[in-house]
């Protein structure tokens, strides 16, 4: 898998809208500016955002190719170095006829999102690319009152620094309160909670090494059988990383899409599974069930779970390299990096004359 070139400050990303368009709508536009203005002035970036991803829903659901064509011009853009989705939505799927996999696979960058941005992310996977599951611009980089400083530290330290053989730590937080996306609540934060169960292992022990894959698992069924759904083989030796989304399938729905990747032979090619917190901690001890129940049912019982990670759709949320192998350690219950999902910027040398 090939490595994006890690930032720095006064580095060029792109902002782009491939599912929903609400980033560009009257309603939701501020959150567009907050984040704007962080990733400005917290991150010392520059922020470019791509033609068609402020023209509001009903354009952006009525035009996959514009999309389209704000992410490949994003990739041929050498003067970007990252390309951040603005939220995810239902529709990335309509995407997949018009994107060019050598565009990707030959302008390697930073992409990060989570959500129905995991067909994005597999689409990097097709394309060679190593990509980020991780914040996106309108929830995270929106956020009301401040950016969760869990997930402030996991940008600056995933994105912005080599982070071989550093070990993601778990949030000592959650937070649940919700509220609607209301201008006049610019200045509210959510409350937060202490967290009391920290990574959970539900079954299986010891070490496994390799590379992450995986995204939220409610977006799969939309994928399979399509050209960016990995083969079997391809599967070998991975670790699966799932969450489920806002929608906070019941865990029937759970069991049904967990099947699914037993029936595909998914479960038994990959060497362990980390799972994201529910939203909310919803259906919190079903899902643990409903993991065990499945893995018994495909003769891996063995195979290791570690549960409750700080990933997709529970705040705060960390960033988890997808293609570069890492170390789950479901005994004592660590993550670490056994490399850098990035690598140092390159410099060419001007030729005197």
């Amino acid at each position: 898998m090939i490595k994006p070139e890690r930032l720095q400050k006064g580095d060029k990303v792109a902002l782009v809208s491939l599912s929903s368009g609400i980033m560009g709508d009257a309603r939701f536009i501020h959150r567009y500016y907050i984040a704007k203005e962080r990733l400005e002035n917290l991150f010392g970036l520059e922020v470019v955002t791509m033609p068609h991803a402020l023209m509001g829903s009903q354009f952006i659901y009525e035009h996959p190719e514009a999309r389209a064509k704000d992410l490949m011009d994003a990739f041929l853009d050498d003067s970007v170095k990252a390309i951040i989705c603005a939220i995810g939505g239902d529709d990335t799927i309509r995407l997949l006829p018009y994107i060019d996999f050598d565009i990707i696979h030959n302008h390697p960058k930073i992409f990060m999102g989570y959500s129905d941005t995991t067909i994005n992310h597999f689409m990097m996977h097709k394309a060679g690319l190593v990509s980020f599951y991780g914040p996106c611009v309108m929830s995270e980089f929106g956020e009301y009152g401040e950016m969760f400083e869990y997930t402030e530290d996991a940008v600056r330290k995933t994105l912005f620094e080599d982070v071989q053989n550093h070990s993601i730590e778990h949030a000592s937080y959650w937070a649940n309160h919700f509220f609607y996306w209301n201008e006049e609540n610019i200045n509210r934060k959510k409350f937060r909670r202490r967290e009391c169960h920290g990574y959970e292992t539900i079954q299986g022990e010891g070490v496994a090494c390799g590379e992450l894959l995986g995204g939220c698992i409610d977006v799969f069924p939309m994928m399979v059988g399509t050209s960016i759904w990995p083969a079997k083989e391809e599967w070998n030796g991975k670790i699966l990383l799932v969450e489920t989304s806002e929608v906070k399938p019941t865990p029937e729905y759970l069991l049904w899409y967990l099947r699914n990747l037993g029936a595909q032979g998914v479960l038994e090619e990959i060497i362990g599974i980390v799972v994201g917190k529910p939203q909310d901690e919803t259906f919190y001890e079903e899902y643990k069930e409903i993991y065990r129940q499945v893995l018994k049912e495909y003769h891996r019982e063995k195979l290791p779970v570690l549960y409750n990670l700080n990933i997709g759709h529970a705040d705060p949320i960390g960033v988890f390299p997808l293609g570069t192998k890492m170390k789950v350690n479901f005994t004592n219950q660590t993550i670490t990096f056994l490399e850098s999902p990035t690598k140092e910027k390159s410099y060419q040398k001007v030729k005197k004359a």
